[in-house]
């Protein structure tokens, strides 16, 4: 009896043992959960929209990158000035390879070459040279030589206006000296590297020989070793004719227009309580005299009216002195040590709107003198180059001749 009982509470503890060992739901397989809801479910909300669609959801503004936000807006946007910019962005490619094909031997340049050229010859980086050669078939061709390789170089057309170019560069050469001198006078040393001037030199119609042809004029420039194997120019002589700039002289000519041209409002001129007309005065009378761009800007306090004044007036100088009465940020930059310039050049400029206008993009802009354009966006006064420029530009967008074209170029000859 007793090996019975024994027997049989082994063999119930022994269930019991396997039993506590099996899985939950093992055990008490038809139990509910009691967390259970149709919200927790992984079936229940599949037939529920759980996130906003894509067209529907709200789209963020995204801030403007300097390198694509405009510098100025409507309304004060001038049109005229905008597609200048744009225009040469569009030609950049044949006036750099213009410049570029001229310096090899024999104007020509092997096709594969030019195809890793993109900053010299102003392509798109990653493009195909060829699209941007066919663009400008009057001007620009390939053909095979006789090594079986493909090479680029200039048509006739190209080669005559090459000539017409170097008869304009040679007759216009004392107005040339002339700039780089006043260029000279206006910095602090009264020195300015070679490379800086070769950099600029088609902003100013400077031609490209002209690191030789400064040795016919020793009695105004000396080369001298500015270290690192750099080639200064240094001005020899000053010339007070020259020291006039061209504000100065429209001052003369018309003083009120000179005198409303700059404004240098007072700071905290509200705290004094003056009346309108009286606060109009006190700023006719911070603005003028302005400081003369040839006075040696490097004496003065960086941050005062002063210094401020003659900095606008360097700026001014510098623009009058282009060919096109304007320079990019890049050519200011370039000469910023020799002016005395700073990093807030273009703040300042955009606070004299009624002398420059500043169109391109934030990080890439261009800065006009204003009087220098009609309303219809041309000059006033056109340099031989700058008409030379009109001309090549016009060639540049021709696919083919117009009729009479081939008798006018031969009569040019």
């Amino acid at each position: 009896m007793r090996a019975s009982i024994s027997m049989a509470s082994r063999f119930f503890f022994l269930r019991r043992t396997n039993t506590l060992n099996k899985p939950y739901k093992a055990l008490f397989p038809t139990l509910p959960n009691p967390n259970f809801s149709i919200f927790s479910s992984q079936l229940s909300t599949s037939f529920l929209v759980t996130k906003t669609p894509k067209k529907f959801r709200k789209k963020r503004k995204k801030n403007d990158s300097p390198r694509t936000k405009l510098v100025q807006t409507q309304p004060n946007l001038i049109p005229h000035l905008e597609r200048i910019v744009d225009r040469d962005a569009h030609f950049r490619f044949i006036t750099r390879t213009k410049q570029f094909l001229s310096a090899q031997p024999e104007h020509v340049l092997r096709l594969d070459y030019a195809g890793k050229l993109h900053r010299e010859l102003g392509f798109p980086r990653g493009r195909n040279v060829r699209r941007s050669v066919l663009r400008h078939p009057l001007l620009l061709q390939t053909y095979r030589h006789t090594d079986g390789k493909m090479w680029l170089g200039f048509t006739d057309l190209m080669e005559d206006l090459l000539e017409e170019e170097q008869a304009i560069m040679d007759s216009m050469e004392q107005d040339r000296v002339a700039k780089v001198r006043k260029l000279l006078m206006m910095t602090s040393q009264k020195r300015v590297p070679l490379s800086k001037i070769h950099h600029c030199r088609t902003l100013f119609g400077i031609p490209d020989d002209f690191r030789d042809r400064v040795k016919k004029y020793p009695n105004y420039f000396r080369v001298v070793d500015g270290g690192d194997g750099k080639r200064v120019l240094e001005l020899v002589n000053w010339d007070p004719l020259l020291a006039v700039s061209a504000i100065e002289r429209e001052f003369m000519v018309d003083e009120d227009g000179a005198k409303k041209k700059f404004r240098f409002p007072v700071k905290y001129g509200r705290d004094l309580g003056l009346e309108l007309e009286d606060t109009r005065k006190l700023n006719l009378l911070n603005t003028l005299p302005l400081v003369s761009p040839y006075s040696d800007g490097s004496k003065l306090d960086v941050w005062t009216v002063e210094a401020e004044k003659f900095r606008v007036g360097v700026v001014h100088e510098f623009l009058s002195l282009t060919l096109e009465k304007k320079a990019s940020i890049h050519h200011l930059v370039e000469f910023k040590e020799e002016f005395c310039l700073t990093k807030h050049t273009y703040h300042m400029l955009l606070k004299q709107p009624r002398a420059f206008y500043l169109a391109g993009t934030e990080m890439n802009w261009v800065v006009f003198l204003k009087d220098a354009y009609d309303e219809n966006g041309a000059l006033v006064e056109k340099d031989p180059q700058v008409v030379f420029n009109e001309k090549l530009f016009k060639y540049a967008q021709m696919q083919e001749m117009e009729p009479g074209s081939e008798d006018k170029i031969e009569m040019q000859r």
